[in-house]
């Protein structure tokens, strides 16, 4: 399951921009927690690098933009419209705005979050 590297220097502080990074060594596992950190955030968009213990979830809601996921390590449930996709590393999802949709960790996972405001 674990593709991820473990050899991220990036600091919670650092500069990001013209580096070369792993996202999956982003963020780190935590028993029972989500965890995230936004990687860019602009007006036009975000990335945000989330790692979710197995049997955590984020409930169903709606967002205004389309977003894409991407699975970067372990297995992740995606309900777009009450229909299920589960998802395993290297796979990736759109999903359209103003649609309800809801993520649950099928076991510990980590995904990238790419937020299109335009």
């Amino acid at each position: 399951m674990n593709k991820c590297s473990k050899n991220c220097s990036c600091g919670s502080n650092d500069d990001l921009r013209s580096k070369v990074l792993d996202p999956c060594g982003l963020v780190d596992y935590q028993d029972g927690a989500i965890v995230s950190r936004t990687i860019v955030e602009k007006p036009s968009g975000t990335l945000t690098v989330f790692a979710f213990d197995k049997g955590q979830a984020l409930s169903e809601h709606t967002a205004p933009f389309d977003a894409v996921v991407q699975v970067l390590d372990g297995k992740g449930r995606f309900m777009i419209a009450g229909e299920a996709s589960d998802l395993s590393a290297g796979q990736m999802l759109i999903m359209p705005a103003d649609v309800p949709h809801a993520v649950t960790a099928v076991e510990p996972f980590k995904m990238l979050l790419t937020m299109i405001r335009s």
